[in-house]
């Protein structure tokens, strides 16, 4: 039966418990790390090391994700609106279609990994709107090498508030990014967790210039109770993209924040 597996940490900079660089991604927090270096090829551009242990959730990992394609600056040039008034924005950048391979450790047993990932790296001094609750987010891998966000914000009518998102083509070097307009998430069918009460679609219908997409998780129950960290019940977990011929196109993440509550930054 497939279940989700979470651990989170938190803990002030120093001591050599936690430290962030500045210059560079090179985080750690006790024996959790991300690190970023040269590739073995250096034509292939960086490579990251990510490794962590989990002892409540009896899960290793010690994994190696190399770029494929080049550094993706969300909206305009790696600013990203995300709200009416121009300064409701973030800095915003993806590295998508990371190559990954290496171990897991489920239960004791090791597992040789391959596949494809995303990385999101996002800072803002605002914060979020006051009539916004939450947002709605997906950024999706393609099969065909497409690297394709979308997102909105929402209000507690359940309204969109403002919305974005890009597309690259394979072999593009810049992205396509969206208006706040040209957006639309409908949602489909819904689950209610048991452990928070909140109601979140595990389904939607996306609408975006690059083309109208269903995006479904591949696990319903994919809640995450953070308030040990980041102090927020939100969902965010694997889903699959299909065409409008219902063919899966791709994989990737959806993210829903604000269904618990309120989100508090």
């Amino acid at each position: 039966m497939a279940r989700l597996r979470h651990d989170q940490r938190i803990a002030r900079a120093g001591f050599g418990i936690a430290e962030a660089a500045l210059d560079d991604t090179r985080v750690h927090l006790r024996d959790w790390s991300l690190t970023r270096g040269a590739a073995a090829a250096p034509s292939t551009g960086a490579r990251y090391r990510m490794q962590a242990r989990s002892e409540p959730a009896r899960l290793s990992a010690d994994l190696v994700l190399d770029t494929t394609q080049p550094l993706l600056l969300q909206g305009d040039r790696g600013f990203s609106r995300k709200g009416p008034l121009e300064e409701q924005a973030s800095h915003y950048y993806s590295q998508p279609q990371l190559a990954v391979a290496g171990r897991l450790q489920l239960d004791g047993q090791p597992l040789s990994v391959e596949g494809r990932a995303w990385l999101d790296h996002e800072w803002s001094e605002t914060l979020l709107a006051p009539e916004a609750v939450g947002w709605d987010w997906i950024g999706m891998n393609l099969f065909d090498g497409t690297a394709l966000t979308a997102f909105r914000l929402r209000r507690s009518d359940g309204s969109a508030l403002w919305a974005g998102g890009s597309v690259r083509r394979a072999g593009a070097g810049d992205a396509r990014a969206f208006d706040a307009q040209e957006v639309t998430f409908e949602p489909g069918r819904r689950w209610r967790s048991p452990s928070s009460g909140a109601d979140y679609p595990v389904q939607w219908q996306v609408d975006t210039p690059a083309g109208r997409f269903g995006v479904r998780a591949l696990l319903d129950a994919q809640e995450l109770d953070s308030r040990g960290s980041t102090g927020a019940i939100y969902w965010e977990g694997l889903s699959e993209l299909l065409d409008p011929q219902g063919r899966r196109v791709g994989l990737g993440y959806l993210e829903m924040t604000g269904y618990a509550g309120r989100l508090q930054l």
